[in-house]
């Protein structure tokens, strides 16, 4: 029998790498430990497979978890906002009657002034002249008419006994009569005068905060200037631009109020830096047409303002209630996903599979979504996990954590036990 000549190269690596008691042992039983060294890593090779192949199986049948909430049932009421601008309960332009230098300006820019508190004093001396010179006016008409009065009262029984003539009767008649009217005329002279004379103090016409002077002393005024502004502003008064299918709505709910015997309808007013105003308001007038070219109707809200904090031309947005759903069907609102324009949610059932269903949304309230059709009081939806699941996976609930301050939901019920993946 022929051997194989050995190879001194793999021969000197065999033995730098081989135990110890192999170095030493001859070659003939050197070669008879092979195949029982094969042997065995066969066999330590086949007792691992088991334990990686079982490692597999429990990566791969991992449940993917998912945030659900329970659709709830309650009554919801539907806000409505507008765009509201802020003006005075009654709004008074400041003009004299008259022309004049300006002599005094009689209140602090911003202050509050009361009716009939002086405001502008313009310079009265010509006035006081034409007041001086109608009342001269008048008395000389009154002198000249009481003369024609005497001249009748002596002529008319001279004329009855023929001492004098029918003519003379009647030329007195006829100047006491012009007289009548020339002192007619002069006490209405003289009340013109008084009425200047009067228009030279401009006084106040309402009560409230009168605006900064846009005239100065000794300026010349005339009916045409605009002195100041005094607007009234306790009650305030907001005006917003309502459609006419939020009016509609509205319409109804201020009805309901007022059949109530509230004051019309509350209104909440969110003032420019986010905050909401502590008074709350209520609806006092609808305009009387809808605007052909916008589509919308002028309402008016009244809102008590103690301090004068409110002033006229702020913008504000005006929130009420303009509808109600009771037992309406709710689901946070980032629970639903849209899917080329059709609105769904996914709905994890008794064995926490998931089925995706499609809905019909209603109305948005906060964080939250009014469903009008496709679901159930009761039903968990998943709000956070929708990119890692698919209809028809089982799945690993977990309830979301409540809004401070709120009830906590439900916890879901236990999972029920997922078959293994490559296990019947």
């Amino acid at each position: 029998m022929l051997h194989p000549r050995p190879n001194p190269a793999r021969e000197a690596r065999r033995l730098a790498t081989a135990p110890r008691r192999d170095r030493c042992a001859p070659p003939a039983a050197r070669g008879a430990r092979r195949p029982a060294l094969a042997l065995g890593l066969l066999a330590v090779l086949l007792a691992s497979l088991p334990v990686a192949c079982r490692k597999g199986e429990g990566a791969a049948g991992a449940l993917p978890e998912v945030v659900v909430a329970p659709v709830e049932r309650r009554d919801v009421e539907i806000h409505s906002e507008w765009v509201g601008t802020t003006t005075g309960f009654v709004n008074a332009q400041i003009y004299p009657k008259i022309q004049g230098y300006l002599l005094k300006q009689a209140y602090r820019d911003g202050e509050v002034v009361s009716e009939g508190e002086l405001l502008f004093q313009i310079d009265p001396r010509q006035f006081q002249a034409a007041f001086d010179q109608a009342l001269g006016q008048l008395g000389r008409a009154q002198a000249a008419l009481k003369k024609s009065e005497l001249d009748v009262n002596r002529y008319t029984p001279l004329a009855a006994e023929g001492a004098v003539s029918q003519q003379e009767l009647d030329d007195a008649v006829q100047a006491r009569a012009a007289n009548r009217a020339e002192v007619d005329s002069a006490r209405a002279a003289l009340e013109e005068a008084r009425l200047n004379l009067h228009w030279t103090q401009v006084k106040s016409p309402i009560s409230g905060i009168a605006g900064i002077a846009s005239a100065q002393v000794g300026d010349l005024v005339s009916p045409l200037t605009q002195l100041t502004s005094v607007s009234q502003l306790e009650p305030i008064k907001v005006i917003v631009q309502v459609s006419e299918i939020e009016y509609l709505r509205f319409a109804n709910r201020v009805r309901e109020v007022e059949q109530s015997g509230r004051p019309g309808a509350a209104l909440e007013l969110i003032l420019a830096d986010g905050s909401r105003y502590p008074e709350t308001g209520h609806v006092s007038a609808a305009g009387l047409a809808v605007a052909a070219t916008t589509g919308t109707i002028e309402i008016q809200g009244l809102f008590p303002n103690p301090g004068n904090l409110l002033r006229p031309g702020q913008f504000a947005k005006v929130r009420a209630v303009t509808d109600r759903l009771p037992g309406a069907l709710v689901i946070p609102q980032r629970a639903v996903r849209d899917l080329q324009g059709v609105s769904q949610v996914a709905v994890v059932g008794a064995e926490d599979k998931v089925t995706f269903k499609n809905v019909e949304l209603g109305a948005t309230i906060g964080s939250d979504q009014v469903v009008s059709k496709g679901l159930e009081a009761g039903e968990r939806v998943v709000v956070e996990g929708l990119q890692k699941i698919r209809d028809g996976i089982v799945v690993r609930p977990v309830a979301a954590t409540p809004a401070p301050g709120a009830a906590p939901a439900a916890a879901p019920p236990p999972p029920a036990a997922a078959p293994v993946a490559g296990k019947p």
